[in-house]
């Protein structure tokens, strides 16, 4: 099945309070309305996109080990997801999606790395939960997400929704200032290009991994 049916299996089920997902039901129109906002403000239209020099990063793994963007980029193409947190299903389960098709991408000579702003500690929860092998970054105050143009604050109504749903994201991530990167997905050519974009201010739309594989092999081409 591919990745989005796969999603949108899981929010028709989410919605109708299918065990295990049950939710209040007044929470699906605030989060619409939020997703509405941020796709209506264009956003994802000024982030970095195909054709880009892609901003350089040195990030923690899950294991507190440094992870350098120019020692990834020496080695082959990069594949860098952006990933909200291990709270998040949706990402969860594109994240399983990528590391299911991990071996054709390193087939191609190159590397994947998730970035997120939650702790190494959630990150290293992400990696044995969804039985990851490949890291998960720590973005330590979304530094990296916002030189992306991904991140973004959230407005005050769903931050009281996920205070309701003791969702807390300053203790998750360890930082007071409410933001999220919009989810988003990146192939890095070894000069630093972004060679394949794909910026999504719905959090619950993501491509398929598959997407990337012509990229890839144009890459590979290339060197």
């Amino acid at each position: 099945m591919a990745l989005q049916d796969r999603l949108d299996a899981f929010k028709l089920e989410f919605k109708a309070g299918k065990p295990p997902y049950y939710a209040p039901p007044d929470i699906h129109p605030i989060m619409e309305r939020a997703t509405a906002e941020l796709i209506a403000s264009g956003q994802a239209a000024r982030a970095i996109k195909a054709g880009d020099r892609a901003p350089q990063f040195t990030l923690k793994n899950q294991s507190e080990r440094e992870v350098s963007s120019v020692d990834l980029l020496a080695q082959g193409a990069l594949v860098v997801t952006f990933y909200r947190g291990i709270w998040c299903p949706y990402c969860n389960m594109e994240l399983q999606a990528i590391n299911d098709v991990l071996p054709q991408i390193r087939a191609y000579g190159a590397n994947v790395v998730a970035i997120s702003p939650q702790t190494p500690v959630n990150s290293r929860k992400a990696v044995r939960e969804n039985k990851l092998a490949f890291p998960v970054l720590s973005d330590v105050n979304g530094e990296t997400g916002a030189a992306f143009g991904l991140r973004f604050p959230l407005p005050d109504y769903l931050v009281d929704l996920y205070r309701r749903l003791r969702n807390d994201l300053p203790a998750f991530n360890d930082d007071p200032s409410w933001t999220l990167p919009m989810p988003a997905r990146y192939v890095i050519g070894q000069d630093g290009i972004v060679l394949y974009s794909e910026v999504h201010p719905d959090y619950t739309f993501r491509p398929d991994p598959a997407d990337m594989f012509a990229v890839l092999e144009k890459a590979i081409a290339k060197v």
